[in-house]
């Protein structure tokens, strides 16, 4: 039996080394280009198919070069894309980064094609360098282009209205949401005006009893932001809402502001550290009593924001801190802490780490007396809390095979 066990070890351990030294002896021997494609939700699949000419590797430390692709949203609705690509080993002084943009009517088609095209053309100096450069052909469309002149000046215009039903026999849910904005979003300034408005009821059959809650709110939103250089910015919100759920009749608030960014706002893809500060004048009428005996109240308040945002090779950093209180008694205050963490330790291991944490003292619009059981339930009246959290935790690890550049979509992803 001891030398059954002692054979099948034997076999198992040869077996795997002509594994191993095969894939070693086929990593070796391999000329194509080794590429790591960092990016969420960025067409991966049609990106494979499409520019199949070089090796798909799974972890940035086995790339020839490593591509970080991120986007934020512009003025009109669309996105910048923003591809920076580091080069390593033979490449390690070699850096690029391509920058397009795309509309908000252009479709998913639109945007992968061009995406792919930007990819060709920022791979090029690097295939150069490999036997596939011999393969490679340029050509140049010559067609003559008329300046574009922008009738509508950076002015976007938007209507968006929601439904949402669920029901059974005993229960039943509907909720609409109405939204209509104006923005207009240049280099020296945004300009953002907004309408907004909800609605929602739960039904619920329990028999010999019917339960019926609705909640409800509106608001009108502007603001008014201007550009004081590469890292400085000032400007103003108003706005007017209401809102069934936070027990606000209205509610009218006025805040000028003012903003730093450690970094210059042109690097605002890959990095920023924003310092926000705002004070603000609010004016409250509550549907009911508050628990301090009101029925309307005007306070000031001040809030102090700190936001951190980084996306580099080796991962990606969201946090944001903001502080508030009221003027007139400091223990009136409100501290909300968010962080989104994303680490590559070493090849193939990557650490998450997301979270939210809010203490709350200043929840002055609470109306005296208790909430029913059916509010409590259904979400549909704020209660007092002095703190609120959520956070996860994870750990991914992965080995085997360095290549992934084989796309088959058969019976789903």
């Amino acid at each position: 039996m001891n030398n059954f066990k002692i054979g099948f070890i034997f076999i198992f351990v040869f077996i795997f080394s002509n594994l191993f030294l095969s894939a070693q002896e086929m990593d070796s021997s391999n000329s194509s280009l080794n590429v790591f494609i960092d990016c969420k939700y960025c067409y991966e699949d049609f990106i494979k198919t499409e520019i199949d000419y070089i090796n798909y590797v799974r972890d940035r430390k086995q790339a020839d070069v490593h591509i970080l692709i991120t986007t934020q949203n512009t003025g009109s609705g669309g996105k910048e894309y923003a591809l920076t690509l580091y080069g390593h080993n033979q490449f390690d002084n070699f850096r690029d980064t391509i920058i397009f943009y795309t509309k908000q009517a252009d479709t998913e088609e639109d945007i992968r094609t061009r995406l792919v095209k930007k990819l060709k053309l920022g791979l090029v100096r690097y295939i150069l360098q490999t036997p596939a450069g011999e393969k490679l052909n340029i050509s140049y469309k010559n067609e003559k282009t008329n300046l574009f002149v922008d009738k509508w000046d950076n002015w976007v215009f938007k209507l968006n209205i929601n439904s949402y039903l669920q029901g059974e026999k005993a229960s039943s849910y509907t909720s609409v949401y109405g939204n209509f904005s104006i923005k207009k979003i240049t280099e020296e300034m945004k300009i953002s005006f907004s309408l907004n408005e909800s609605y929602g009821e739960n039904k619920f059959d329990i028999g010999d009893q019917i339960l019926f809650s609705l909640s409800r709110s509106q608001s009108v939103n502007s603001s008014v932001i201007l550009s004081a250089g590469d890292h400085w910015s000032y400007g103003g919100y108003a706005a007017l809402s209401n809102s069934t759920y936070s027990n606000k009749k209205s509610q009218i608030y006025l805040a000028p502001g003012i903003e730093y960014n450690l970094f210059p706002y042109n690097q605002s893809t890959r990095k920023q550290l924003r310092f926000l500060y705002r004070i603000s004048e609010n004016y409250y009428r509550y549907n009911e009593e508050t628990i301090y005996g009101k029925l309307r109240e005007n306070l000031i308040q001040q809030s102090l924001m700190v936001a951190l945002d980084l996306k580099q090779v080796w991962g990606s950093v969201s946090f944001a801190m903001e502080g508030s209180n009221y003027l007139y008694n400091f223990k009136k205050n409100n501290l909300y802490v968010y962080s989104e963490l994303s680490l590559r330790l070493i090849e193939g291991l990557s650490f998450t780490l997301y979270g939210q944490y809010a203490v709350v003292h200043d929840q002055l619009s609470l109306p005296k007396g208790d909430a029913t059981t059916e509010q409590i339930l259904l979400q549909r009246k704020q209660l007092e809390s002095q703190y609120q959290y959520f956070s996860s935790i994870g750990l991914t690890y992965t080995f085997g095979s360095i290549y992934n550049n084989i796309v088959n979509t058969r019976f789903g992803n």
